[in-house]
């Protein structure tokens, strides 16, 4: 089967290609603190966005994280902190994994995800098959997360290419949505079974 090289299908990592953060993971670090879990999640997600985006360091995040719940910023806790989260976010769904090296047969396949760049870096070395994708563009190392638009047009410009040639797979609507404003085709991704379906339609199209 040949590959379309003109048609790209742009993946989300978390909630597509890789699980959600691991169940428990926040009532963890919030034990850790000693702080209520509820407080502990509000000030993890408050501070996410500039993370993301590569505008904060893990260690500048940890701090301003520790610091809004009144807890001392130190850097053995930082650390300890910051592995447990990377952990938390480490699994993938290996029959998804599957089928996105598969379609690689029959068109180009790449990745945008948010993720914050010690996160990348921890999961490029776990997920090797991450380097056989035709582009894998990291939010914590390109400087844009979604639903910016500039997180698309860095990948529509990486990929040298026009927004319709893309077929933007997320689970986040929101995303999706940021997508289809910039010019790509989406879908929300809800099993991989329809995924399959609306690939099947959509690459016969092209």
């Amino acid at each position: 089967m040949s590959t379309d090289r003109r048609s790209i299908v742009l993946f989300d990592l978390f909630g597509v290609i890789a699980r959600h953060q691991r169940p428990g993971a926040l009532e963890k670090m919030a034990a850790r603190v000693r702080v209520s879990a509820d407080a502990f999640t509000s000030a993890y997600w408050a501070h996410r966005p500039p993370y993301d985006a590569g505008r904060h360091t893990a260690s500048a995040y940890w701090t301003d994280v520790l610091r809004t719940l009144s807890r001392p910023a130190d850097a053995d806790t930082i650390q300890e902190l910051r592995l447990t989260d990377i952990d938390s976010w480490s699994r993938v769904d290996e029959s998804m994994v599957g089928y996105v090296l598969g379609l690689r047969e029959r068109a180009r396949v790449a990745l945008l995800s948010n993720i914050p760049a010690d996160h990348a870096a921890a999961f490029l070395a776990a997920q090797p098959w991450l380097n056989d994708l035709d582009h894998v563009a990291f939010s914590g190392r390109i400087g844009a997360a979604k639903p910016d638009p500039a997180a698309f047009r860095y990948c529509v410009v990486a990929l040298q290419s026009a927004p319709a040639d893309f077929l933007f797979v997320d689970d986040r609507e929101e995303n999706v949505r940021a997508a289809q404003a910039v010019g790509l085709n989406g879908h929300v991704f809800r099993t991989q079974g329809e995924l399959a379906e609306v690939v099947d339609t959509w690459l016969p199209t092209r």
